[in-house]
């Protein structure tokens, strides 16, 4: 016994000492599988939201925002701008990044899945993405035209250029700064009007559509991660801006320009074209209306700091574009202090240094009461001399307006070039500053079209492969985890937390997991064809009417149609209580006043407007190069460029009424078709027949409750028998839970839909796209099935 106690006492110790080691081991693997997977998780979402920043800072900070500006008066323009920031942008932007993390699907299925109705809005933001993609094209050529140019020394639109066959009366380039002289001339070689028409391309234009959107493919199709270049580029840029900033202000006016930009003029209020301006750029600056903030994240990374992201996206888009912004203005006074007398002093004195110094003759000596003559005298002594002479002068002329201009020297959309390429000469190795600028520029609005264009691939790929996965056959054969929708379908528990079933991520196909050229190939290809229209001369004109007509006016319509569907007909508050579970909080009770009773009153004032200011007995006016004048002047567009402009509108927002058109039709033929081939119920009630009212709300909570319980006995409880009279219409297993489909109760049925309002009332029995059996009601099936066999059996034995 003793031998024994003491065997049993040495080895008593031992069993717990190697439970212990493999608890430790097992707790310590989970600790590090727990901590990689939120190292992960983190790293992603912070990758994602630096995506969202450096996506803020692009063409819409930089060109987009200081002409606006500028154009309607400086600080009345930022004032109603950050107004409606607050009261649009971010509670918008808010809202598409939780439905982002929440449903995790594309910008075409996110609206099928929320109003099933009004599905057409996806595609409908696919032809926004496909207008905008078209004229930012254009904008990453002219910033590859600087670029090219600024590898010449000295910099070409530093000094007047030659113009060929020169006459007494084409002093052009010395009646403006040379700076414009070079974006009109030698950018765009633009014409004079409009009504031009596209009957000549400019060549260099050409070569450089071909240039950005090959550019665009061969980065697409390669699936080169551009995330890390653009956070690259856009730091670097924002580098530079700085840097501009502070050479500018050490330029003649510059306090006094940075104070008119702050000015703030009550009377500018009152024009509608402001307000319709401003609110159209904060919906275009923070891609709101494009799927470009749904579409970007293909995987759930969490957190609820969603309102914060938001903020500071809409923070540095805002001081991106008042930096840029004050650059512009500072430029704008310089010119404004240095034209006039102050150019033709400036001239005089060159003119006599150079004469000093033997470059020129006595002959180019300017007269001794020049400077106590009108400016425009000084041109007329420039146009008597003679020919040899005269371009002599032109070229050694200083790059000042002579002619002096009270009014504004530049309004259209190549301000933004003008004014930089100016601020960029200022520098010592004026060079190497102009290839960092501006090829920082261009990297920038590449980054920015491809997030915009994958607003149109996504989609295009998740409704082809989902419809025909075999297509993806070859390129996930090696990566099967990647595309889970090839996968046989897994049975899910249903969820507890959640009143409805959250899409399935699988169905989100990924750029990364299918490469098909042919789609990329196909988008890139029209969208090279269809910029040549921006190539020709009157091009900038165009876009100018793309950009400031059609574009804000289809952007307005289908964010109102959004908000409407989100606020009215899926619900405030239903989306208020559903998103709770994916913040682990409520949001906050004013944004669903926020959501319904300011943000859509706002967006239909602004619709308003933009239709006001479109078919006004005035038509709306465009910013053109006079030649003969030597100036920008206000051109009204022609009837028939209007009435593109409404044509294109109902092109891009036909998608939202045809949409639920088609499904009406769809509805029809199922319905014909499961009349003819679906046998009637072998099985008859035994009771009598009554009739449910279908639930509005939390259908399928009250299905995941049944689930909890007894799922037998609930399924039959649940199993309803609806009259399937003339005016009833069966509604599809798929569209229901799992749970409640079995073999007693396969069909529901609904009243006939008779109008576009009683068919959005059903959106909640929609929502569950899963079209898979639950194991319980598998089982019941077979368990009814070998019963009826069991029975069959014993009647054959008898």
């Amino acid at each position: 016994m003793e031998s024994f106690e003491e065997i049993a006492d040495e080895e008593v110790p031992k069993e717990p000492r190697i439970y212990v080691s493999q608890s430790l081991r097992r707790l310590t693997r989970e600790i590090l599988a727990t901590k990689t997977q939120n190292c992960f998780t983190q790293t992603k979402r912070t990758e994602i939201t630096m995506i969202q920043i450096a996506f803020s800072i692009g063409l819409d900070s930089i060109w987009r925002f200081p002409y606006l500006c500028h154009r309607n008066g400086g600080g009345s323009f930022i004032l109603v701008y950050f107004f409606m920031l607050l009261l649009f942008g971010i509670p918008l932007l808010y809202i598409e990044m939780i439905m982002e993390q929440w449903l995790r699907v594309d910008n075409v299925r996110i609206w099928k899945q929320l109003v099933p109705w009004l599905g057409g809005i996806g595609y409908a933001s696919i032809m926004v993405c496909i207008l905008v993609s078209l004229y930012n094209s254009v904008i990453i050529v002219w910033s590859l035209s600087y670029l090219s140019h600024s590898f010449d020394h000295p910099l070409p639109w530093n000094e007047c250029p030659l113009v060929k066959n020169i006459n007494v009366t084409d002093l052009s380039c010395l009646r403006t700064v040379s700076h414009q002289y070079f974006w009109y001339h030698t950018t765009l070689s633009a014409s004079g009007h409009i009504e031009e028409g596209v009957k000549a391309l400019v060549l260099h234009l050409t070569l450089g559509i071909f240039a950005a959107w090959f550019l665009l493919f061969l980065i697409m199709i390669t699936g080169l991660k551009v995330s890390i270049p653009m956070l690259i580029f856009s730091v670097f840029l924002l580098y530079i801006l700085l840097c501009l900033f502070i050479r500018s202000l050490f330029l003649e006016g510059a306090i006094a320009s940075l104070r008119r930009m702050v000015t703030i003029e009550l009377s500018a209020w009152a024009s509608l074209d402001l307000w319709r301006q401003a609110g159209s750029h904060v919906l275009y600056s923070l891609g709101l209306g494009m799927g470009t903030i749904i579409n970007l994240s293909s995987c759930k990374t969490g957190g609820s700091n969603y309102a914060q992201v938001a903020s500071l996206m809409a923070l540095v888009n805002l001081v991106t574009s008042l930096l840029a912004t004050s650059i512009i203005f500072i430029v704008l006074g310089f010119w404004a202090a240095t034209s006039g007398h102050a150019c033709v002093e400036k001239g005089v004195s060159k003119l006599m240094k150079l004469i000093d110094d033997g470059v020129l003759p006595q002959d180019a000596k300017p007269p001794e009461n020049i400077l106590l003559q009108p400016p425009l005298d000084y041109l007329d002594w420039i146009s008597n001399l003679p020919r040899h002479l005269q371009d002599q002068v032109i070229r050694f002329s200083p790059s000042c307006s002579i002619k002096a201009q009270k009014e504004k020297f530049m309004e259209g959309p190549g301000l933004a070039f003008a004014a930089f390429s100016q601020v960029v000469s200022l520098f010592p190795a004026s060079s190497l500053w102009a290839i960092l600028f501006f090829l920082t520029l261009a990297v920038t609005e590449l980054s920015t079209l491809i997030r915009i264009l994958e607003g149109i691939v996504v989609p295009f790929q998740n409704s082809i492969f989902r419809n025909y996965p075999q297509l993806l056959s070859g390129t996930t054969d090696s990566h099967p985890s990647e595309n889970p929708a090839l996968l046989p379908p897994v049975p899910r528990s249903p969820p507890i937390s959640r009143a409805r079933s959250t899409p399935d991520p699988a169905l989100h196909i990924h750029l990364s997991v299918a490469k098909p050229a042919s789609a990329l190939a196909v988008v890139c290809l029209g969208g090279f064809l269809g910029s040549f229209v921006f190539t020709s001369r009157p091009g900038s004109y165009i876009m100018s009417l793309f950009d400031d007509r059609l574009v804000p006016l289809t952007l307005i319509t289908i964010v109102a149609f959004q908000n409407v569907a989100l606020a009215w007909i899926y619900g405030a508050k239903r989306f208020r209580e559903e998103i709770s579970s994916e913040l682990g909080h409520f949001l906050w009770s004013f944004f669903t006043f926020l959501l319904c009773y300011m943000t859509l009153p706002g967006l239909l004032a602004l619709l308003i407007i933009c239709l006001i200011q479109l078919y006004q007995r005035v038509p709306p006016y465009y910013i053109a190069w006079n030649s003969s004048v030597t100036q920008e002047v206000k051109q009204p567009y022609p009837q028939n460029t209007l009435g593109w402009v409404t044509f294109l509108s109902i092109l891009t927002l036909l998608p939202i009424p045809v949409h639920p058109l088609y499904q009406w039709w769809h509805l029809q033929d199922h319905i014909a078709s499961e009349r003819f081939e679906k046998p009637l119920s072998k099985k008859m009630p035994l009771a009598p027949i009554k009739h449910f009212a279908w639930p509005k709300h939390r259908l399928v909570k009250s299905n995941f409750k049944m689930q909890e319980g007894n799922s037998e006995s609930s399924l039959k409880a649940f199993s309803l028998t609806l009259d399937k009279g003339p005016d009833v219409v069966p509604l599809r297993q798929s569209n229901l839970p799992s749970s409640v489909t079995s073999q007693d109760s396969s069909w529901l049925s609904l009243p006939r839909i008779s109008s576009l309002t009683s068919m959005l009332s059903i959106r909640s029995a929609s929502l569950v796209p899963s079209r898979q059996v639950s194991p319980i009601s598998t089982e019941i099936d077979n368990s009814d099935k070998h019963g009826e066999t069991k029975e069959n059996h014993k009647k054959s034995v008898q």
